[in-house]
């Protein structure tokens, strides 16, 4: 017998699942790589975290849209592409997925310090100017390729996949390049590193935002007027 959900329930419950994929990939190959001497390496992370987001684009965009971010989601509802009524379920279903991931990461390895959280390298200030950018970049791009049926099919997962792992590669020796608040919030919560977290529950969504801005300046209308809403 099947349960019966709403659809904003299963959609949510959708963008739980994926969270939870994304942080336990993510930053278990984080905690894998420290705890094996650096056998994943840091490429490794950085395509973990660029596979796994394209895999779930493919799988679950069908039916939540893979936002799998508060970032993306209230950039998106910015946007006009997101109803406001589902951004409450969306992200408690983000950051419970997040939550459940960082929870059985402590579970295999309840001596690692940091499960994988976001810590600056080099200063708060620096890392929140990177990732402000850094989730700049990300945005836009997910604009720009969902902004019709045929890019949103085809290609979007390869994209939007492509850019994590890029940035991941360049960023993440600096700072951990999250451009996700559930990404960043779970691991601090589970490992008690709260110290930098104002640094990545503000920059993503104000980068996410400064997209949406710059993007309205650069659309087509007529090919706005035909996009899908997520």
């Amino acid at each position: 017998m099947n349960p019966k959900l709403s659809d904003v329930a299963r959609r949510s419950l959708a963008e739980a699942i994926g969270t939870f994929i994304l942080v336990f990939c993510g930053t278990g190959a984080i905690v894998v790589n420290d705890v094996s001497q650096g056998a994943i390496t840091h490429v490794g992370i950085a395509l973990t975290f660029g596979l796994v987001v394209l895999a779930l684009i493919y799988a679950l965009g069908h039916i939540s849209g893979c936002h799998l971010n508060p970032a993306v989601t209230i950039g998106l509802w910015t946007a006009g592409r997101f109803p406001r009524k589902e951004l409450v379920p969306y992200i408690a279903g983000q950051c419970a997925g997040a939550l459940l991931a960082s929870i059985f990461l402590r579970a295999m390895f309840p001596h690692h310090q940091t499960l994988g959280a976001t810590l600056p390298a080099y200063g708060s200030m620096q890392s929140f100017v990177l990732e402000l950018a850094l989730t700049w970049i990300l945005m836009l791009v997910i604009l720009c390729v969902s902004i019709s049926p045929e890019l949103q099919s085809a290609l979007a997962g390869v994209a939007i996949g492509a850019v994590i792992g890029l940035e991941a590669l360049f960023a993440g020796p600096i700072s951990g390049a999250s451009m996700n608040p559930a990404r960043s919030l779970a691991p601090a919560l589970i490992s008690k590193h709260f110290e930098h977290c104002w640094v990545y529950l503000s920059a993503p969504f104000l980068g996410s935002i400064a997209a949406v801005w710059i993007f309205s300046i650069l659309k087509n209308p007529a090919v706005e007027a035909d996009s899908v809403q997520p």
